[in-house]
């Protein structure tokens, strides 16, 4: 059996990240035949089983745990990467690639929702602030968010009230207003995960 090892996986965790996505963007965009699906689910299952032997605690993984790549290194939504940042607002640009397509050149309204989540609930947990999660999120859809476009989202921390910190963001597609969303996250009471 294979040990983990330590340390944050490197640039090669990053390459290897990017790929699966990209992967993941081609299976939702093809029709493959038989021959190359079963020998694709084949080696889908080779690697699972090479990946299985790797398995650590969830505080010790390195997927969704890698601060310093879009989306954290993971691929549950889309890569979102923060260009800008201070005690009051975010900014950054995420683009939704095939495997988020709801429909129409569309990206699906769940993966818009994820996308809010994730800027709101983890910038609502910044500025040592203790940690909170998401009570609520209410998302408006305003037009069709297109794919494989470079977006903007952006996040504004609007007040906090003892426990709740209520947030807003944007998402935008040029001058063009997709969605936005209001969320109230709660901070976690002491000893909770």
């Amino acid at each position: 059996m294979a040990q983990a090892v330590g340390g944050n996986g490197g640039p090669e965790y990053a390459g290897m990240i990017d790929a699966l996505r990209d992967f993941l963007d081609r299976v939702a965009g093809a029709r493959p035949d038989t021959e190359t699906i079963n020998r694709l689910t084949g080696d889908l299952e080779r690697w699972g089983a090479e990946l299985a032997e790797y398995a650590v605690p969830e505080e010790r993984q390195l997927f969704a745990h890698r601060t310093d790549l879009r989306g954290r290194g993971q691929t549950m939504i889309p890569p979102i990467a923060v260009t800008e940042r201070d005690d009051t607002r975010i900014r950054g640009t995420v683009t939704f690639g095939r495997y988020f397509l709801g429909r129409g050149d569309a990206a699906h309204g769940g993966s818009i929702a994820l996308v809010f989540d994730e800027v709101l609930g983890r910038f609502a947990n910044l500025g040592g602030r203790r940690t909170g999660r998401t009570a609520y999120l209410n998302v408006e859809f305003r037009s069709v968010t297109p794919l494989d476009r470079e977006l903007t989202v952006t996040g504004e921390f609007v007040k906090e009230e003892g426990r709740k910190r209520y947030l807003r963001g944007e998402l935008w597609d040029g001058t063009t207003l997709c969605a936005e969303a209001e969320a109230l996250v709660v901070e976690l009471r002491p000893g909770a995960k």
